[in-house]
């Protein structure tokens, strides 16, 4: 038995991923704000033990309530994804320091919180993995999204500092950074009227947006020893190509 917990298991990426590593025989602790109800509708199809807890990543005793009830019902944490976030677009000018704060709270703090938990019961077992949902973001400035940007930057820098402290004993952390992905948060994002499909799919290599699964699949392998067991403090970009690609639209669009 596996076991592996999951924040912003609610919708998107989240969604996705639980579904992926329920079909790989995972027992599952689904994190989010609110109730996982289409999450534990899908998870139905699997012979799989699940479990949720409703709370904020970024409080403390969300992280406390996790670990107390993956301890309770399994005795082992295998595989920690923090997934949970959230988006702001805002000019640097026009954000006010109450809601940068608040992205950082939910995308940097939790998964600080859940990793510290979560990184003492692993410690104890010398063994797990962590696997942090950044974003390309964290590697490139992107206008409009101080808060984010910030945040993702440093989840890639909370990364790397647990692989480098905890790598040696047993606990890999890794990162993936994802592109634009077709998610409820992007259109949330899309509703405000800063970009529309056209925009992500022409700067894309490839042309189109991420599926949830494209990142799932992708969290999965950084969770498996036996696939990435040497894989330690790593940024993997699932883009697309977007953050290698200098060409110029035009260029871009005539070699489709």
């Amino acid at each position: 038995m596996q076991v592996a917990i999951i924040t912003g298991a609610a919708q998107g990426i989240g969604r996705k991923t639980a579904e992926l590593f329920a079909a790989a025989g995972f027992s599952l602790l689904l994190v989010d704000v609110r109730r996982c109800e289409e999450t534990i509708s899908a998870l139905q199809a699997f012979d799989v033990q699940f479990d949720e807890v409703v709370g904020d990543v970024s409080k403390e005793e969300t992280s406390a309530q996790a670990v107390t009830a993956v301890e309770r019902r399994w005795g082992q944490a295998d595989v920690l994804v923090n997934n949970a976030g959230i988006s702001l677009i805002a000019p640097v000018e026009n954000t006010a320091s109450s809601a940068f704060a608040r992205v950082l709270e939910v995308n940097l703090i939790g998964p600080f919180l859940m990793a510290r938990a979560f990184g003492d019961l692993m410690l104890r077992q010398k063994r797990g993995s962590i696997v942090n949902v950044a974003s390309i973001a964290g590697l490139v400035g992107i206008a409009d999204r101080s808060a984010y940007n910030a945040s993702k930057h440093g989840l890639i820098g909370l990364t790397r500092t647990l692989a480098a402290e905890w790598g040696g004993r047993g606990v890999r952390s890794n990162a993936v950074c994802p592109g634009w992905v077709k998610t409820e948060m992007d259109i949330a994002d899309q509703a405000g009227g800063g970009y529309c499909d056209i925009d992500i799919e022409n700067v894309n290599p490839m042309g189109r947006f991420a599926a949830p699964g494209d990142i799932a699949q992708a969290i999965l392998f950084l969770a498996d020893p036996d696939r990435s067991g040497f894989i330690n403090g790593h940024a993997l970009t699932v883009d697309g190509g977007w953050t290698t690609d200098g060409s110029w639209e035009s260029l871009r669009l005539r070699k489709r």
